[in-house]
């Protein structure tokens, strides 16, 4: 029996679309929970965008990795090949694109099934499919791939390695120093989106490694065995790139390396690779982890295969590491010989030339280490990077004696600079070695060191070897272009960046002998003053003779003299000594010195001159002559020689028939 408030019990009846998505999330939710990889972080009722965002759980451990999802539930038909097709909006799909791994998922509800389709997925198969789509309103989406608990593990593991490596560079970039960043970013190996379908990422790994990019595989290792899994045969690559890495002396990832190891046995085991080529894998997986007894083992069971022995490019290969791994066990004469049976082989692998050239270089046969080195050119980026070719090269050029060749090798690698770590300070080292044997290779080395402190401006060597090279030019008698007060302005500002006391003691030192060469005596004296305050020793010799031109002999003496009797007790020495000495009017001193310094040198000239002029200021003048005579048959070319015929002609006349006078006759006191 009705009741006139029965119209107020007409209310609203539920959308069905509201019951599909409702028993869409809850299956979704409990599918979420059981995997234990994931946590529902928001769910949003939006038609442009996504339904929920589900955040990666690592270990139990919450991450902030979050996958975006559109959660579709649906009653509708399976199609005939048991795939579910439901239309979305186009703007949807790209809403999802803009997050990497989002996906679609439909709970089918006469099935009770949930399934999966990767928005990237939906993507592909519309640019495939040569149709013009992106104008279009709506899209299909086919759903094959069930949502399984296994799925949203491999997707959760993925996502997270993708999340970490994203984080990783931004993080290396933020704290790079400002002036790093370029750098930083143009040694930045490229990014690789590894696609969560295990098909599709095998095959972009095996490509990526048959196009040689064994950086970028390493840099995705974790995503490509986040898709694959770790021991999957589709994994071969990565672990082989790892290997090649290793050999190349540029992995840093030791484990992974050894994990190599076992998975290549596991394949031996299972026969899907051919045997000689897996033993030669695993010979460069124990050479790169330095296990050199085992490397050998592996290598000559390769070359022992009749399959692997008579393929010439893969034997030469093989002869070149195990030639390696003699050479590394100390029998560098076998090694030699695989070398050579190598390029018999192979007459262009790199890796062979550039071995040989290395132990002709090890042996200072520099002509022989040029011809291979001239041959080992290498068309893989990775190898070559190793190799370092250009760099040996030069090396190579400056023992021959062809610096202005080794500056052209040097200049021409200097524009990868900032890409490949090894060569700045390589070159530095090499330069600093070679840059001041030649006036020219210093006019050369001059350009290479503004160029390094350009680029390392808080360098101590770079400023150092900069300095240096201008002083030897000047040393040398090269045209510097430059003042001594113009050089001596760049000096202060370049020697302030200069660490070592040692290095700054020396640069002042050849600062002050280029002042003493002027006759700038002021400025001589400041300088060696510099080097002595900093290292003491054998600078106290220029310092006391700069003090003695000075006339400031009371402070030279005590500088002299340790000069003499202790540091560096050689003629010059002594010799100083006797000018302070002498100066300061202590004769009997002086000339005790003097004598000393033509006891160490008898053909000091200046000494025995100076030693004739003691004696004739102290009194002893028949000493004084007898001195100067001798000093005058020595060195009859002497300037003093000159002076004292000139000044006494009654005692040094060069006339033959000139008698000599007694002490009564000149009226000496004898």
């Amino acid at each position: 029996m009705g009741s006139d408030l029965d119209h107020l019990d007409d209310l609203p009846k539920r959308d069905g679309n509201h019951v599909a998505e409702e028993k869409a999330e809850a299956a979704f939710q409990e599918h979420l929970t059981a995997s234990g990889r994931f946590i529902l972080q928001r769910a949003e009722r939006k038609d442009y965008g996504t339904d929920c965002q589900i955040e990666v759980v690592d270990h139990e451990q919450a991450t902030n990795v979050r996958v975006h999802v559109q959660l579709k539930g649906t009653e509708r038909p399976l199609n005939t090949d048991g795939s579910l097709s439901i239309e979305v909006s186009r703007t949807n799909l790209n809403y999802l694109l803009m997050h990497p791994h989002s996906f679609y998922a439909a709970y089918h509800i006469p099935t009770s099934s949930l399934r999966i389709c990767p928005a990237e997925t939906v993507l592909r198969e519309y640019e495939h499919a040569g149709k013009s789509w992106t104008h279009q309103q709506s899209l299909t989406v086919n759903f094959t791939e069930e949502l399984t608990i296994a799925r949203l593990d491999r997707l959760a593991t993925l996502a997270r390695s993708a999340a970490r490596a994203a984080r990783d560079r931004r993080i290396e970039q933020t704290r790079a120093a400002p002036g790093d960043v370029a750098s930083f970013v143009l040694r930045g190996i490229p990014d690789i989106h590894v696609p969560d379908d295990p098909a599709r990422a095998g095959q972009l790994l095996a490509d990526l490694y048959n196009q040689g990019a064994d950086l970028a595989i390493s840099a995705a290792f974790d995503r490509f065995a986040a898709a694959l899994g770790l021991d999957d045969e589709a994994m071969g690559p990565a672990y082989m790139a790892e290997v090649n890495l290793g050999m190349a002396g540029l992995s840093r990832l030791r484990l992974r390396i050894e994990a190599a190891v076992p998975f290549f046995r596991n394949e031996l085991d299972l026969g899907r690779y051919e045997r000689d080529s897996l033993y030669y894998t695993i010979g460069n997986a124990f050479s790169a982890l330095g296990q050199e007894e085992d490397a050998k083992a592996a290598y000559e069971a390769a070359l022992a295969d009749p399959a692997f022995a008579n393929t010439p490019d893969l034997a030469s290969q093989g002869h070149k590491n195990l030639g390696t791994s003699f050479e590394r066990l100390g029998d560098e004469e076998r090694a030699v010989e695989h070398y050579r049976e190598a390029l018999r082989l192979n007459p262009h692998l790199p890796e062979a030339h550039n071995a040989l050239a290395q132990f002709y270089i090890r042996r200072g046969e520099w002509k022989d280490a040029l011809t291979h080195l001239d041959q080992a050119v290498f068309s893989n980026l990775t190898y070559a990077k190793a190799a370092a070719v250009g760099g040996w090269r030069a090396n190579v050029l400056f023992n021959m004696g062809e610096g202005s060749a080794a500056f052209r090798e040097i200049n021409g690698l200097l524009v990868y600079a900032d890409r490949e770590p090894w060569i700045w300070p390589f070159f530095a080292r090499l330069v600093a070695s070679f840059g001041r044997t030649t006036t020219e290779n210093a006019r050369q080395a001059l350009g290479f060191w503004h160029r390094y402190v350009g680029a390392h401006p808080e360098s101590s060597g770079g400023r150092r070897e900069l300095l240096l090279a201008t002083l030897y030019l000047r040393a040398k008698g090269q045209d510097v272009g430059r003042t001594y007060a113009e050089f001596r302005a760049e000096f202060d500002r370049q020697i302030e960046h200069v660490t070592d006391n040692d290095e700054v003691a020396f640069l002042w030192d050849r600062l002050g002998h280029w002042a003493q060469d002027e006759a700038n005596w002021i400025e001589a004296e400041f300088c060696f003053r510099q080097a002595y305050d900093l290292a003491g020793g054998h600078y106290g010799y220029c310092l006391g003779t700069a003090l003695n031109f000075l006339g400031r002999c009371e402070e030279s003496l005590p500088i002299l003299r340790e000069q003499a009797e202790r540091i560096q007790p050689d003629a010059m020495s002594w010799f100083q000594l006797g000018v302070a000495y002498g100066d300061l009017g202590q004769s009997a001193q002086a000339i005790e010195a003097y004598e000393k310094a033509l006891a160490l040198d008898p053909a000091y000239n200046l000494a025995m001159f100076n030693l004739g002029g003691t004696h004739w200021n102290s009194g002893d003048k028949i000493e004084a002559l007898a001195i100067w005579a001798t000093a005058i048959d020595r060195f009859p070319d002497h300037e003093l020689a000159a002076k004292l015929r000139r000044d006494m002609p009654v005692f040094f006349s060069p006339d033959p028939n000139r008698r000599t006078l007694s002490s009564d006759e000149i009226g000496l006191d004898p």
